[in-house]
């Protein structure tokens, strides 16, 4: 019985610091791999939380009113002496018009269409940040810290072989998503979908919907294009990879399953 034991542990591989499992598009487990450099990051939330606001900010349109808006009247003043209130009025009547104060007129602060919304970053923390972010979701408390559902003892980042890079139906994908187990993940995000509270909802963003997995495969293969209409899912290729992607709202642990190439291909670079 002892023996029985001895060989039953001995045939399980333990895994040393900074390896993770590469899984098959069945969920088992094919072989191990250590992860690049760039998961060794120290944890800057801080970074990160800037980055995201840096990268919102900068995608914001400028805008404003016509310089003749509210000011397009014939409009004069009739002085004091006639009991009235002293208002611009139009030449031709006795409307009130143009001053701010009254319907119809002008703004007194309108927008100006040569304000900035960007939000400067240095460069080197730009990419610390996003280094910071890739790291953070190797760590199983703060991606399950920030709503992410999936089974207990499997490495994060999800690495899987370069098998599920040829899947091109979406029922495939979510039939692998099922074999790995982070289908609730998937559940969650299609069932949190909300309407926004406030008025974006009648401005085209009507919906809310929480972030789910985010896939990243190497450019062009088809998986890219079969996972992203999932509830949630983003899809991206290694170069394509930034803060936001990691960290939606500034909230670092996003639930990453990654291709080996994909890995890989991202190297040590911080």
């Amino acid at each position: 019985m002892a023996e029985k034991r001895k060989t039953s542990s001995a045939g399980k591989k333990a895994l040393q610091k900074g390896q993770v499992n590469i899984y098959g598009v069945d969920g088992k487990v094919k072989d191990s791999i250590k992860l690049p450099g760039v998961f060794d990051t120290p944890y800057r939330p801080d970074l990160i939380r800037r980055a995201v606001v840096s990268a919102q900010a900068n995608r914001r349109q400028r805008y404003g009113p016509s310089l003749n808006a509210g000011m397009r009247h014939s409009v004069s003043t009739w002085g004091k002496g006639r009991g009235v209130a002293r208002v611009q009025r139009l030449t031709q009547g006795r409307t009130a018009a143009q001053s701010p104060n009254n319907v119809g007129g002008r703004r007194a602060h309108p927008p100006r269409p040569e304000h900035s919304f960007e939000k400067k970053i240095n460069i080197k923390e730009k990419r610390f940040a996003k280094a910071s972010a890739l790291a953070a979701a190797s760590v199983e408390e703060r991606v399950r810290a920030r709503g992410h559902r999936f089974k207990a003892g499997i490495t994060l980042p999800v690495v899987v072989d370069d098998d599920i890079e040829k899947l091109d139906r979406a029922r495939d994908v979510l039939a692998a998503i099922r074999a790995l187990g982070l289908e609730e993940d998937i559940r969650r995000a299609h069932d949190g979908r909300h309407i926004r509270a406030g008025r974006g909802k009648m401005r085209g963003r009507r919906f809310r919907q929480p972030r789910s997995i985010l896939f990243v495969a190497t450019r062009g293969s088809s998986l890219l294009r079969a996972a992203r209409n999932l509830p949630g899912v983003h899809t991206t290729d290694p170069e394509g990879i930034n803060t936001e992607l990691l960290a939606p709202g500034g909230d670092s642990g996003r639930l990453i399953v990654i291709s080996r190439s994909a890995l890989e291909s991202i190297g040590g670079e911080k």
